[in-house]
């Protein structure tokens, strides 16, 4: 059996040109059931020593001899990127864990942000991005396949960028017809913000356009619901909800949304 039939990570492509043993991947965990983690991501995790990540994401890393875990809490990206580089250069084997995928809406930008700004040397460490299932991805294979044509992934949160800019996108996507994924659309702090969005869609489009609503896809927990614009109220969305909102071409057949592959 070979390394990669094993399961074994398959040699980074500067490997041997950079004379240090650690290294640091960000691996997606995927949207939390234990099977969509990728084989990929399971043996990096099992040759790590260390595992940074957000106290509820480095919960799903089991314990084991020789596994250190440095959880921390949310916004702080850009110190977990720096710990991480840190421990890689003193010759950790580092994984930054995200859940979905690490590069949507997750670590892997911050990673190369930290680098970008960090000491030259980071540049030369061994660095992977593993890729992992999104919760946008699992929420839309449970629902059927309502992002089936041309579709977009806005993130509704206004901590990294202000809610205009939210807005804006939302609406060129509305008008570009294309079905939407969204990320955090409803927090705490924030309720009001989902009801602005829902306005937005009201504005532009039928009130009929379907709408799916996963929380905690992929869990024991998760709730699948489908409901239409016009019926779609803030209290039915939270932190852990996928929204994924249909073009005005998005149907149903049977229990199932799709969207067409054709316009």
């Amino acid at each position: 059996m070979t390394d990669a039939e094993a399961g074994a990570l398959p040699p980074h492509p500067q490997r041997g040109t950079v004379s240090r043993t650690g290294w640091v991947v960000v691996a997606g965990l995927g949207p939390g059931a234990e099977a969509m983690v990728t084989p990929e991501v399971a043996a990096a995790l099992a040759e790590a020593t260390d595992v940074i990540g957000y106290i509820p994401y480095v919960a799903r890393v089991a314990d084991r001899d020789g596994l250190v875990k440095h959880p921390s809490d949310n916004r702080v990206e850009l110190d977990r990127a720096r710990h991480a580089f840190e421990l890689a250069a003193a010759g950790r084997q580092v994984v930054v864990v995200s859940s979905g995928d690490p590069g949507v809406f997750a670590m892997a930008s911050a990673l190369f942000e930290a680098m970008e700004t960090g000491p030259e040397a980071w540049r030369e460490l061994d660095l992977r991005v593993l890729p992992g299932i999104t919760a946008m991805l699992a929420a839309a294979a449970a629902a059927g396949a309502p992002l089936g044509h041309d579709f977009c992934a806005i993130n509704l949160s206004d901590n990294l960028k202000p809610f205009e800019l939210v807005e804006k996108r939302l609406r060129l996507a509305v008008e570009g017809d294309f079905a939407m994924g969204f990320y955090n659309p409803r927090s705490k702090s924030r309720p009001g913000r989902f009801e602005r969005v829902i306005e937005v869609l009201r504005e532009g489009c039928e009130p009929s356009r379907l709408v799916v609503l996963a929380r905690a896809v992929s869990t024991p927990e998760q709730e699948l619901r489908v409901v239409e614009l016009r019926d779609l109220q803030p209290e039915m969305v939270d932190m852990r909800t996928m929204v994924l909102v249909g073009s005005s071409l998005t149907r149903r057949v049977g229990r199932f949304v799709y969207t067409p592959r054709s316009a």
